[in-house]
């Protein structure tokens, strides 16, 4: 299939799915209002669609052909609306059913990269009640604490002291019943995107913050992203390679970013797979997209393109 489609005819009327009801909403918002006005533009017969609990009435009875999805978390990255689209017979943008569940959890996500042989950062499951001494033998200090299945950096804390760990904990089971304690990686935040069968040029994220949260992502005007990233092109390459095969070693497709770090010797780590990032003025896919010469329209237009593909795991 070709990923450059882009006459509008071949894709009919199209709903953009944005909102919903996960804590990501409000980014969700955002990213669908700039997705929606730049379809527009690309004179796509598009509508916009706040994702509430009447959507799969509204999609059935809209006689759309396709939808464009931008919801984030829960409901909408986790293969639930991907699953109720498949019933609908509507085609979709982004990774299918499997590829969609599998890398909300990013428990999952980690076991397979480890069975793969992947780089990733040693890790503990943390559950109520769990002895608090004994993930700071495991896992070391510093560590994160990370939500299982949250997106955009939610309830996440990084711990530097033994004392901050409970509390650490306690916020991060208001977002989720199972946690991640996580190695925290020393050194540089990076991103990768994909788009179709390409990684794009590494995005390197500087915050003050003491790391690139929620503030920094969203709501900061004091983060910076170097694009170029200022590593060596070959190990740019290298590093933009073994995300593109990480991203689909978890069953995502279409369009999407990979998130990693670099430690002290430049040696990567990957955190987690997004399978619908952001397309908010903040957002990281845009930016890497433009280092490469694809304006916003384009971009839309390439991942609408890829609701012609067949999902894996569907």
């Amino acid at each position: 299939m070709d990923n450059h489609v882009l006459d509008p005819k071949t894709f009919g009327k199209v709903a953009v799915l944005y909102g919903g009801r996960s804590s990501e909403r409000e980014i969700s918002l955002k990213s669908g209002a700039t997705v929606l006005a730049a379809l527009k533009r690309c004179d796509i017969d598009a509508y916009g669609i706040d994702a509430g609990g009447d959507v799969l009435t509204q999609l059935a009875q809209g006689e759309y052909q396709r939808v464009f999805n931008v919801l984030h978390g829960r409901g909408g990255e986790d293969g639930l609306i991907q699953g109720a689209l498949e019933l609908l017979g509507l085609a979709y943008t982004g990774s299918g059913v499997l590829g969609s569940a599998l890398t909300m959890d990013k428990l999952l996500t980690k076991l397979v990269w480890q069975q793969l042989e992947f780089p990733t950062p040693c890790y503990m499951v943390v559950k109520a009640g769990a002895d608090l001494d004994t993930i700071i033998k495991k896992v070391g200090l510093p560590l994160a604490i990370k939500p299982v299945r949250e997106g955009s950096s939610i309830g996440i804390s990084k711990v530097t002291n033994a004392e901050d760990l409970l509390a650490a904990c306690e916020l991060g089971f208001k977002h989720d019943d199972m946690l991640l304690a996580e190695a925290w990686i020393k050194g540089g935040e990076y991103t990768a995107g994909v788009l179709g069968d390409e990684a794009l040029p590494l995005i390197h994220m500087e915050t003050p913050h003491s790391f690139y949260d929620y503030q920094a992502k969203y709501l900061a005007d004091t983060t910076r992203y170097r694009c170029p990233c200022g590593l060596p092109e070959a190990q740019e390459r290298a590093i933009a390679a073994l995300c593109w095969r990480a991203f689909k070693a978890v069953g995502a497709s279409g369009w999407g970013r990979v998130d990693l770090m670099l430690d002290e010797a430049r040696q990567p780590w990957l955190l987690e797979v997004n399978t619908i990032p952001g397309m908010t003025d903040h957002s990281l896919v845009p930016k890497a997209a433009a280092a490469a010469g694809i304006d916003l329209e384009t971009l839309v237009m390439r991942i609408l393109t890829t609701s012609l593909e067949t999902k894996v795991g569907s």
